[in-house]
């Protein structure tokens, strides 16, 4: 598995099978409604200082034909220009994530165990992937991916946008041939991701419980290590 790879499975570490409740028809595209969205994108990411919120993540593996399910709790913060990301899986196990200054970090209290990602010459990627409806500009989104407009679905009572996004970058297709979001345009939040794979492996990740622009609790997202945690670098 590619570094590039290691660092998207651990930005999702798991994701998709299933609908989300309550769900609507897909409404047609109108003609000029992605213009209109990315526009809202723009002036939502000027306004984004924090979203956090309680996720469910599901891979699907075709090889195995199973679904793996994972629950727990994230968020995402400005930190001047940058966005740091934390997420705290609650089960099956616990498990803390954390993106900060170009740096990703898993932490596993079961075995003391943590994986530091330094994406040499992948950071804008990374950045790109977490960003991604979560107070990213809808003009840095055109600028990774190759967007087509699904139209508009209104997921668990909230109108969202719904957008296919390929990935520009071939280094990126190799291990996402494309992801699909529903992204609240207004606020810069993303409700629901479909992430699929090449080997048609996909993972969905669904948001909910959202608070925005509120104050976040970070201390149930640090991590903490003692003189006995093991250490992985890549």
């Amino acid at each position: 598995m590619t570094t590039f790879r290691r660092i998207v499975a651990s930005l999702f570490l798991s994701s998709v099978v299933s609908v989300i409740a309550t769900v609507s028809a897909v409404a047609q595209p109108k003609p000029g409604h992605l213009d209109e969205v990315l526009r809202q994108m723009d002036a939502a990411s000027l306004k984004f200082q924090s979203a956090e919120a309680t996720f469910q993540w599901d891979l699907y593996e075709k090889v195995v034909q199973q679904t793996t399910t994972q629950k727990g709790t994230i968020y995402f913060k400005k930190d001047g220009t940058k966005t740091v990301m934390g997420a705290k899986v609650t089960s099956p196990s616990i498990k803390i994530l954390e993106y900060r200054n170009g740096i990703l970090t898993l932490f596993d209290p079961g075995t003391d165990h943590e994986t530091i990602v330094t994406p040499k010459g992948n950071q804008a990627q990374m950045e790109s992937f977490l960003t991604l409806g979560f107070g990213g500009s809808g003009r840095e989104m055109a600028k990774a991916w190759t967007i087509s407009d699904l139209g508009d679905e209104v997921v668990n009572g909230v109108q969202t946008a719904k957008l296919d996004l390929v990935p520009k970058d071939p280094a990126v297709r190799n291990n996402c041939t494309h992801m699909t979001i529903w992204v609240d345009s207004v606020r810069g939040i993303t409700l629901k991701q479909s992430f699929y794979m090449p080997s048609d492996d996909y993972r969905t990740a669904v948001y909910s419980n959202i608070k925005y622009n509120q104050g976040v609790d970070t201390k149930p997202y640090q991590i903490k290590t003692d003189s006995k945690t093991t250490t992985d670098s890549h």
